[in-house]
């Protein structure tokens, strides 16, 4: 899968997280802090492989802005 960042939280440093990617498979893929295992036993119905993490609502909107004027 090739990721293409759309959006990187401007506060990172310029490493690590949150950041916001879009994939050749026309999906979405976030990155961010893990959720604490305690916080993870509070998601409905996660499937074997999967998992969350946290991310601030500015970056997915600024993700979802710059997909929107990719066209």
């Amino acid at each position: 899968m090739k990721l293409t960042m759309l959006c990187k939280d401007q506060g990172s440093g310029g490493e690590g997280c949150p950041s916001v990617y879009l994939a050749d498979t026309g999906e979405l893929v976030v990155q961010g802090a893990q959720l604490s295992h305690d916080d993870l036993s509070s998601l409905e119905n996660p499937l074997p492989g999967e998992t969350a993490v946290r991310i601030a609502p500015e970056i997915v909107i600024e993700a979802i802005r710059r997909y929107q004027a990719r066209g």
